[in-house]
């Protein structure tokens, strides 16, 4: 029995460590928080048509006080920068600072990765010439390049870290390539099927006697089971199966869903942007067009259109949740007039639409237009490229990073408690607050951008600014020398 109960004794021991192993990261959550008086930085990531991908950061004070600064400035592609991705920040480690993994596409077919500091530069060791100099540097030696991908053929069109562990990229030779960030091997290649060139034109973005192919955009689902992805040259979306990397279903564009999206009889009818979203509804998808959008359910249904009359292009869209408890989430869209604009998607907030001819005969509703941010009120006139929202941490606000293809860059905020109130007018407003304004000097096609995370406290300037390189430098010589004893 003696030796029964000493057998027994180390795992019960062993299951107790376990459980104060699992409490730790708990313990290291409250230094992600924001103090009230403390400054809130923004890391902003930009890519251009002129090649150059732009890192700075925007420090918002207490009292909304913007203050820009350079952090990395690379000219990382040979053609446009089409697209970027940032991943979840890395697993917070005593001694060590955390890390965001960024990944950049452009027109000549490569995907540079890099890895960016998640924490503030520090302004100890201020170089002299960013004193001088017109702008503000902080440069932070932390961020560096970690190489190239050549997984596609041509052009990268969208990117995405749905997890740290993973990276998803699509390009125009109809691939969808899912790559491990361990060691950056292409783990499975999904072909999407190109397009026949039976009826319909060619159009002016495919080679001669050629059709227009590629995939425009994908949205994996939160469950990290499913993918939706619109292609050129098709009017339909196809659903994939990310356990098995196998097409799932096709959900084809009839000609009175088309109509409802403002699509004629002359446009492609391709779906040029897709993201998931969920609402007190439930879950939902909303496909973009070239100046509508349209909401399904997760029947593929069709639920709602977007765009309100008269209809301006879109160029980016996403879902904004406002409640997490609720599940109660806004659609942004950003537009060709410089606007940020609000909807309301829930069944209750849904609109009967007026058509303006007699002849079409509008069945969809038309979701909620509750507010905007920007416009020609605040001074903003040229098309929003794309915008980033971030949610302050501890506070009920956004921050909403907005580039546009004059290379301005603008700096707005955004309380919660007016857009719920917006959700409750009659009348679409305009909402939040211009902080300021960046000029990059580069026409901007993408936008990235995350809250810092506050420096810890137990980790020195020295340790922060030694080089990765070195230390494997150091660890392989250990080796070297315990290979050769």
């Amino acid at each position: 029995m003696g030796k029964r109960k000493r057998a027994d004794g180390p795992p019960n021991g062993a299951r107790t460590q376990e459980l104060t192993i699992l409490k730790k990261p708990k313990k290291s959550e409250p230094e992600t928080s924001v103090d009230s008086s403390s400054p809130l930085t923004i890391q902003v990531v930009t890519g251009s048509y002129d090649r150059i991908l732009h890192g700075l950061t925007a420090t918002i004070s207490a009292d909304d006080q913007v203050e820009f600064a350079d952090t990395f400035l690379f000219n990382a592609h040979n053609s446009a920068i089409r697209c970027l991705a940032l991943s979840p920040p890395s697993a917070p480690e005593p001694g060590k600072l955390q890390k965001v993994m960024l990944a950049s596409g452009s027109s000549d077919e490569r995907i540079n990765v890099y890895n960016i500091s998640a924490h503030p530069p520090s302004r100890k060791h201020q170089d002299a010439l960013s004193s001088v100099a017109p702008r503000k540097i902080l440069e932070n030696p932390k961020n560096r390049e970690l190489g190239t991908l050549l997984h596609h053929a041509s052009t990268i069109t969208k990117l995405a870290f749905p997890t740290k562990s993973k990276l998803i990229s699509a390009s125009e030779d109809s691939t969808i390539a899912v790559t491990r960030t361990r060691d950056w091997s292409l783990l499975s290649t999904i072909k999407v099927p190109i397009p026949k060139p039976q009826g319909r034109p060619s159009g002016d973005t495919a080679a001669l006697g050629a059709t227009p192919a590629g995939v425009n955009d994908f949205a994996v689902h939160p469950s990290m089971k499913l993918m939706i992805s619109v292609s050129r040259g098709e009017r339909s979306m196809r659903l994939w199966n990310l356990m098995t990397a196998k097409k799932a279903g096709v959900l084809n564009f009839g000609r009175d869903i088309l109509q409802e999206a403002g699509e004629g009889k002359h446009s492609t009818g391709e779906g040029r942007k897709v993201v998931w979203g969920t609402t007190e509804d439930g879950d939902e998808y909303c496909v973009g067009f070239d100046r509508d959008a349209l909401v399904f359910g997760m029947d593929s249904t069709p639920k709602c259109r977007i765009m309100p009359e008269p209809r301006r292009k879109i160029h980016e869209l996403c879902y904004v949740p406002i409640d997490a408890a609720s599940d109660s989430s806004l659609l942004a869209v950003s537009t060709e007039d410089g606007r940020v604009m609000f909807f309301s998607t829930r069944s209750e907030d849904l609109v009967k639409s007026e058509s303006t001819k007699e002849k079409e005969k509008s069945t969809l509703p038309v979701a909620k237009f509750i507010a905007q941010v920007g416009g020609k009120d605040v001074g903003v006139s040229g098309r929003i490229k794309d915008f980033a929202i971030i949610r302050v941490p501890g506070k009920d606000s956004f921050i909403i990073a907005a580039g546009s293809s004059d290379g301005k860059l603008r700096i707005f905020k955004l309380a919660v408690k007016e857009l719920e109130e917006a959700r409750k007018s009659k009348t679409a407003k305009t909402i939040g607050k211009l902080l300021g304004t960046y000029e990059t000097q580069n026409r901007i096609t993408c936008v990235e951008a995350f809250a810092m995370i506050p420096r810890p406290e137990g980790v020195e300037d020295s340790e922060d600014e030694l080089d990765e390189s070195e230390e494997d430098d150091q660890e392989d010589e250990k080796d070297e020398d315990e290979d050769e004893d």
